[in-house]
């Protein structure tokens, strides 16, 4: 066989192998990225004599954090916690509340709250505060208090919140 036929046959396997070699191997199947948490609670208390600056966030993984003028502070909250805090809300009625419950005339001590619970915020402050909100307010003051003075990520909350 000449020179130039076996360079066709050579250039033939070629092609082949080339065009058929991506083929054979397993692909790696795409796995999914676990879900990025999202916040279940942000409550902001700002105001008063003192001007409190006071943020507790607490996402729906049982991370939980504390922003207050004194620092910042990180600890674990867990399922059975996550599940009395829903309850507190479910009692209140949180989702029939309005969005915003505020005096007209204001005042430059009052204490002004800001709840977001599941996507939904209602924003109050002390004279204007529906009866309901209360409890949720007083449970959320308790938490800020005590949360704060946990050991970081100490994955318990049950005293504060039973």
């Amino acid at each position: 066989m000449p020179i130039r036929n076996w360079t066709a046959v050579f250039l033939i396997f070629l092609i082949l192998a080339v065009t058929t070699s991506g083929c054979l191997g397993t692909r790696t199947p795409v796995t999914a990225s676990p879900p990025l948490p999202t916040v279940l609670l942000d409550y902001h208390r700002t105001g008063g004599i003192a001007g409190v600056d006071d943020r507790l966030v607490i996402f729906n993984n049982g991370a939980a954090l504390i922003a207050t003028r004194a620092g910042n502070h990180a600890f674990q909250v867990n399922q059975s916690e996550i599940e009395r805090i829903d309850r507190i809300f479910k009692q209140a009625g949180f989702d029939a509340l309005e969005e915003t419950y505020t005096s007209q005339s204001g005042g430059a001590d009052f204490m002004r709250y800001s709840i977001t619970y599941q996507n939904k915020t209602v924003i109050t402050e002390d004279t204007t505060i529906p009866y309901t909100l209360q409890s949720v307010i007083r449970e959320l003051n308790a938490l800020l208090g005590t949360g704060s003075n946990q050991d970081p990520m100490s994955g318990s909350l049950a005293g504060i919140l039973s």
